[in-house]
């Protein structure tokens, strides 16, 4: 193994959430006056944090959204989790492989420490992630594209950038971690390769990923 950290995306990589997150984030625009397809969403917003949500309509249309556009978001997020969100398909056996190799890993997200911890819980991830092993968008001041969220992730596991490898899914999570000087591998599943320049390589299926990172 040549690296000393992989560090993973979680919406998309780790639990399936993009779907369902921007079928809710869509449908809540649309109804504020904001039309918003789903696939709109996922070109927009997929990898960002919700302040991106607020900059861009502030951007395209001069009006702010709502003081609790955030808490009911979040609310109608985290709902559909408990009813409908799975961990991505072979997520257990990439972690287990590097438990056996002996090999650090933690979670960088652009969503909040509760959506991660929801997520985790929902999908049985939770006993495979210490919470110090757990990063937030919420811990630094700019999230992706800037590279702080990764930045501050490999300080805090005690990982020099450059022996830091990250998983992402989402072309915002790429120009991260290539800011941070760090390796990344493009996850093909629900975003085409072309959409993810600047990876070092692609893979679209999970149980891939060992023979990537060997």
């Amino acid at each position: 193994m040549r690296y000393d950290l992989v560090i993973f995306d979680n919406d998309g990589v780790l639990v399936d959430s993009e779907p369902i997150a921007n079928t809710v984030l869509a449908a809540y625009l649309s109804e504020l006056g904001h039309p918003t397809s789903y696939e709109e969403s996922l070109r927009d917003y997929m990898g960002g944090a919700v302040h991106r949500v607020h900059d861009l309509v502030l951007e395209r249309t001069g009006q702010k959204l709502p003081l609790d556009f955030d808490e009911t978001l979040h609310s109608r997020t985290f709902a559909a989790f408990e009813q409908e969100l799975q961990p991505m398909k072979g997520v257990t056996e990439v972690l287990e492989w590097l438990v056996a190799e002996g090999v650090a890993y933690c979670v960088a997200s652009s969503g909040t420490h509760e959506r991660i911890r929801v997520g985790h819980r929902r999908t049985g991830l939770g006993e495979w992630f210490e919470d110090e092993w757990i990063f937030s968008s919420e811990d630094v001041g700019h999230g992706k594209p800037a590279p702080d969220l990764f930045l501050h992730a490999a300080r805090s596991m005690g990982v020099e950038p450059e022996r830091c490898v990250v998983i992402e899914d989402s072309p915002l999570g790429i120009q991260a971690a290539n800011a941070a000087g760090m390796d990344v591998y493009g996850f093909t599943s629900m975003t085409p390769a072309d959409q993810l320049a600047g990876a070092k390589g692609y893979f679209g299926e999970l149980t891939e990923l060992p023979r990537l990172l060997a």
